[in-house]
């Protein structure tokens, strides 16, 4: 038998427009389309999981514990750990890293590791808990201040991908090429 740790199966969250076909779609709904579709893939059930690690970003008007959300919709048991990461672009990343640790340590035997957003879903919010006395409020666009505005500088997110790739001279088609493998 071999120590080794690996990835057992790779599926993704369902991908459309924004608002388009998905919009209405809750994202842990979104979330748990993948993780079933990765246990099929693996030839697992839902009671073979011990941990639920998830990124999301955009959690805002989810409801309590997205990725225990998920899990659920996917049919793991209420006995797996599930903890949601926002840790912006790098939040699914983190998934797979933390699931590795568990299994490492010998916390975990069988991990689900991935990420689950919607764009389309992102709220605007109104910073309104006191009351509003006099004048007008801006509504805050969740997707832009939370997932793609920087928040010691203000800049797009974006703009800081496009700065790496000047930097480092990574074309478009490397990129694409690598993210493939």
């Amino acid at each position: 038998m071999s120590d080794a740790i690996v990835i057992a199966a790779a599926q993704r969250t369902p991908i459309g427009a924004f608002l388009g076909q998905f919009t209405g779609v809750p994202t842990p709904t979104l979330g748990a389309v993948a993780i079933r579709a990765a246990l099929a893939q693996a030839g697992l059930q839902g009671t073979d999981i011990s941990e639920v690690f998830m990124g999301c970003v955009l959690p805002a008007n989810l409801g309590q514990a997205p990725a225990r959300q998920a899990s659920l919709g996917a049919g793991i048991p209420v006995a797996a750990g599930c903890t949601t990461i926002n840790k912006v672009c790098g939040s699914g990343m983190k998934t797979i890293m933390l699931g590795h640790d568990l299994i490492k340590a010998g916390s975990a035997d069988i991990v689900v590791a991935g990420g689950m957003e919607s764009m389309s879903n992102a709220p605007h919010m109104l910073t309104a808990r006191s009351g509003i006395r006099y004048g007008n409020r801006e509504l805050v666009d969740h997707m832009a201040w939370d997932g793609l505005t920087n928040p010691y500088d203000g800049k797009a997110m974006g703009l800081f991908g496009e700065l790496c790739a000047d930097k480092y001279s990574f074309t478009r088609e490397a990129q694409d090429a690598f993210s493939i493998t």
